[in-house]
């Protein structure tokens, strides 16, 4: 398997982060993108719960926070660290922030003026429609805060980021049964001009960031980005 070097060093007590180097996920650049590529090893979804030469924008920000480390990254994918796909943080908006809090906070404030995303993820009828597992979960709404396109000026980050890209309301409960806002991630590099990420038919790449905001702007219901710090 594909590994990269120690780029990012965790601490579990205190999940501290230092990464003061452009180099973060380095290591990684060039590997394949595979939607998905991640499960629990065994049961519904059979993928392995590692592995180093395929990503997607997600496992490949979470792989690389984990430094690789495969405990490291159950912790980060499953509420309390509990390998099961029912304990899985499936959405950013709801899962992932809120039970990596002790070490990721939405910082977007910090970095310009911001607007409210307001989204209802609805796990129980998304797990039936596009799964057929049965969840016990509530709607619930959550507040995204993040920096419109529109209002979005230079970022000057001393430490990397990890940045989500946010859409509106895409109507798509006819189809996946839920809404949802975040629809990309990745990291922006110290002195924001470069955003490493694992991009669809291209694997783990460098895009220039201010072209990529440009593209992303252009594209339908895209409204904006939040910024995400590592404590």
């Amino acid at each position: 398997m594909r590994r990269g070097p120690v780029l990012v060093i965790m601490f579990i007590a205190g999940c501290g982060f230092y990464a003061p180097r452009n180099d973060v996920g380095a290591g990684y650049l060039g590997a394949r993108y595979i939607l998905d590529p991640l499960g629990e090893a065994d049961g519904y979804d059979s993928d392995p719960l590692v592995r180093y030469d395929a990503f997607d924008c997600t496992t490949f920000v979470e792989t690389v926070l984990a430094d690789g480390d495969e405990r490291r990254l159950s912790a980060i994918r499953y509420r309390d660290g509990v390998v099961a796909w029912e304990n899985r943080n499936h959405f950013i908006e709801t899962d992932w922030l809120n039970n990596n809090s002790d070490f990721l906070e939405n910082a977007s404030a910090k970095y310009g003026n911001t607007a409210i995303r307001h989204v209802v993820i609805d796990k129980a009828a998304w797990a039936l429609k596009n799964h057929g597992i049965s969840v016990n979960a509530n709607p619930i709404a959550a507040e995204l805060e993040y920096l419109p396109y529109e209002t979005l000026g230079d970022i000057h980050n001393t430490r990397p980021l990890v940045v989500l890209f946010i859409v509106g309301n895409l109507k798509k409960h006819d189809k996946i049964a839920t809404d949802i806002a975040v629809v990309h991630m990745g990291f922006l590099l110290p002195g924001g001009q470069v955003l490493r990420h694992a991009s669809t038919g291209r694997g783990v790449v460098d895009d220039n960031f201010a072209e990529y905001v440009t593209k992303r702007r252009g594209m339908k219901n895209n409204i904006g980005i939040a910024l995400v710090e590592i404590k």
